[in-house]
């Protein structure tokens, strides 16, 4: 029953997100809040990625404000970019979405703010060429916090993703078990004007669109800047 109720709710979440059709101006606005919350997050002094997890990027998703209701049970949903790391630098971004529910009493909504990072050579490219479902298919752990701080070393053997979220100013690692990532063509081919394969734009062989230089190349400095720090 709890099921059936948070499949409901899910439904209704991502039926009213996506009764409104995205346009340009659209795109662009979510990879500018895209920058904005990489950028906020990664000047913090304390609250941010650990340098030694930056240098083993290999892709970097953020989701500016993943929208989570709750009537009993819970669903969020979100949509973000991604980016990877090239032999020439940094691919221009392709969006996704991400969906999942929670069960439970529980009553109200937030908006979270969320980072996905990739840490080994599978990366994004290879799980999105499907759908795919966080802790089911890919291995994922809640990242450690801290500029310097070290993080355990068990993430380096198990995990495939790390996850942050940022609500109400908090920045922590997350537990993302059972949410869904999937690509959303739609838009990627709206943004770049013609239809793109995700696996052709994350592995660098399609221009990065002048929108989206900034975010690109601030996730490129912060990829340096955890290189130098070595």
């Amino acid at each position: 029953m709890k099921k059936t109720l948070a499949s409901v709710f899910l439904g209704f979440l991502l039926a009213s997100t996506a009764a409104v059709a995205s346009d340009t101006a659209d795109l662009q606005g979510r990879i500018d809040a895209a920058k904005t919350v990489l950028d906020q997050i990664m000047n913090a002094k304390d609250a941010t990625v650990p340098s030694d997890i930056l240098r083993d990027a290999t892709c970097v998703a953020v989701v500016p404000s993943m929208v989570k209701g709750a009537f009993f049970v819970g669903a969020q949903y979100g949509q973000g970019v991604v980016t990877c790391r090239t032999g020439h630098g940094w691919s221009g971004p392709v969006f996704i979405r991400m969906a999942g529910g929670s069960f439970g009493l529980q009553f109200g909504g937030q908006a979270t703010d969320l980072i996905l990072i990739a840490v080994n050579d599978r990366g994004m490219q290879d799980l999105l060429k499907n759908k795919f479902k966080i802790g089911a298919d890919a291995a994922a752990a809640a990242g450690p916090v801290g500029r310097a701080g070290q993080a355990s070393t068990d993430w380096k053997m198990n995990a495939e993703l790390l996850s942050y979220s940022r609500t109400k100013g908090i920045f922590a690692g997350i537990d993302l078990d059972g949410t869904s990532v999937s690509q959303n063509s739609e838009d990627t081919q709206l943004y770049y004007g013609q239809p793109e394969q995700f696996s052709t734009v994350l592995s660098g062989n399609v221009a990065v669109p002048p929108g989206a230089v900034a975010f690109v190349r601030d996730v490129a400095q912060d990829f340096a800047r955890a290189k130098a720090n070595r």
